[in-house]
Formats: C-alpha cells, sequence, structure tokens
C-alpha cells in the first residue's frame, strides 16, 4: 500500500532551505476543538513542548508573533516591552488570515505572508525539542528550539505566564 504524501508547507520548506532537521507530525483534527490541549491529548505530546504561535499587534512596531508554551498564556506587558511596544494586543481573528495567510490552529512562525518579527517564549530553550503548527490544521514540525530561533531570527523572551 501507498503511504500518502504530505505536501510540504512554507514552514517545512524553509527549514529545507536553512539545512535543519525536523519531523513532520499529522494528527486528525477536530474543527470544533482547535486548542493546545486539544492537540496535545490527541498526539500525545506534552502540553509544556507544543507551542503555539499567536500574532499580535504593538502599539509602536505593529505586527509581530509570540510563541508560547500550549500550557501557558501570552503576558501582553511582557511581550509589548520585549518587542519595543508601550501596548500589545492580539490581533483580531478576523485579520489573522489577511496578514499571515494561516488560519487559527495552523499558525506557524515561519512562512507567513510577510516576515514579522518573531519572540519565542525562553521556556521553549529548556527543552530537547518542541512542536510548532507547519502552518496547517493538523500538521506539526517537531524541531530543537535553537533551530527555530535560527529559522525565524527569533527572540528568545520571557513572554508567556
Amino acid at each position: 500500500m501507498a503511504k500518502k504524501k504530505i505536501q510540504k508547507t512554507n514552514a517545512a520548506r524553509i527549514l529545507d532551505r536553512c539545512g535543519i532537521s525536523y519531523e513532520l507530525l499529522t494528527y486528525p483534527v477536530d474543527e470544533s476543538d482547535l486548542s493546545a490541549v486539544h492537540v496535545a491529548e490527541v498526539t500525545g505530546i506534552p502540553l509544556e513542548r507544543l507551542y503555539k504561535t499567536l500574532v499580535v499587534r504593538g502599539d509602536r512596531t505593529g505586527i509581530f508573533m509570540a510563541v508560547v508554551p500550549g500550557s501557558g498564556e501570552l503576558d501582553l506587558k511582557a511581550a509589548a516591552a520585549a518587542s519595543g511596544n508601550k501596548r500589545a494586543e492580539m490581533v483580531h481573528l478576523k485579520e489573522v488570515f489577511d496578514l499571515t495567510g494561516y488560519v487559527r490552529g495552523g499558525c506557524s512562525p515561519l512562512g507567513a505572508k510577510k516576515a514579522y518579527p518573531v519572540y519565542l517564549d525562553e521556556s521553549a530553550l529548556a527543552h530537547e525539542r518542541i512542536c510548532i503548527s507547519a502552518g496547517r490544521r493538523g500538521e506539526q514540525i517537531e524541531l530543537a528550539p535553537g533551530d527555530l530561533v535560527r529559522a525565524a531570527d527569533a527572540v528568545t523572551v520571557k513572554i508567556a505566564r
């Protein structure tokens, strides 16, 4: 029986171009529950190693991406300070696709329509490998956090609580 070939996402192609080793993991999508908690349950990936990408707007610098563990939440004050803003707010869900090309539950810090600044919570560095969205619902990329920093030109800061 032939194995179904998964078409690579922009995020995976960027990692390939950088020569970064990663593993592409797939899982069944539940449209009614796109939470990190649910992804952890169906994949068996520990929630603290599953990182979600949030799209944020700063009052001075504009759009940026914040990558925080699925077990935590974004500290908007810390994200604002880290990104050179006075204030920051989550981008409204209606705007996310137009800004990034990604939908809720499939937003990756790599390969968006535009190369936005990426801020990765420093907790990621405590893990040998973390998982991020591959840019499509039902797909995760497992990689070393330092490789994500390199590929996304990310800044590691404390932005989760």
